[in-house]
């Protein structure tokens, strides 16, 4: 079953941060097409979604540019015509797949440190929108641009046969995500996942600047423990 899916990697290279943001009309769909690793960049997989494509994408883009990830990845997989992959490096390079078998409108749009891309979409005012939001943006953090970029292709249109799950995930090079939000069944999505974002950046947010890094593996929770105090 193809997932009709609009979605956008970005790499910050000021903050060397990387994410991904996507939404379709499958449940649950970031456990399975969402990559993204700081020390190597961040991948989306869909149409007839590939995970292996993500992982091992990410493992060549630790050596690799995004268009040398792609050109190897596609080399691996037989049935690359029915997939779709967007692909951005830590460098800020980006790359992607759209293969001749993905249910139309599909197609996508490469720019300096991003890359939009989705099928089975209403037109391509979606991945406009996206990319048009993204740059706009710029100078907030990674997390809002993504949410932004993917509240737009929403309002373009999205999938065109409906809504159902939205995934947000950005990583700042730590073994664990800095932001990990998912709305795995949902009659709308992508506004969700902007509710529950606003309530992690808030509550969540805090705690996870605090946590113990590589750096600092006592952790930083004096802060909050002094503000709970106060």
């Amino acid at each position: 079953m193809y997932t009709g899916t609009f979605s956008i990697v970005a790499y910050d290279t000021d903050t060397a941060t990387c994410g991904v943001a996507m939404s379709t009309r499958m449940p649950a769909i970031g456990g399975l097409a969402v990559f993204a690793r700081a020390d190597a960049g961040a991948i989306a997989t869909q149409a007839l979604i590939n995970p292996l494509l993500g992982a091992d994408g990410l493992e060549l883009l630790r050596y690799h540019s995004a268009e040398e990830t792609l050109s190897r990845v596609r080399e691996t997989d037989p049935a690359m015509e029915g997939r779709q992959v967007a692909v951005v490096d830590a460098s800020g390079g980006a790359a992607a797949h759209t293969g001749s078998e993905t249910h139309p409108w599909s197609g996508h749009r490469l720019g300096t440190g991003y890359a939009v891309a989705g099928n089975t979409l209403v037109g391509g005012g979606t991945v406009e929108a996206m990319a048009e939001r993204f740059e706009d943006s710029a100078g907030s953090p990674l997390a809002e641009r993504l949410l932004t970029a993917l509240e737009a292709g929403q309002e373009a249109g999205g999938d065109r046969r409906g809504k159902q799950s939205a995934a947000l995930y950005v990583h700042s090079g730590q073994p664990y995500p800095y932001v990990d939000l998912r709305v795995d069944e949902h009659a709308e999505p992508v506004a969700e996942l902007r509710r529950v974002h606003e309530v992690a950046k808030r509550e969540l947010g805090p705690f996870v600047d605090a946590l113990p890094t590589r750096a600092h593996p006592a952790g930083r929770f004096e802060q909050l423990l002094s503000t709970d105090d106060s």
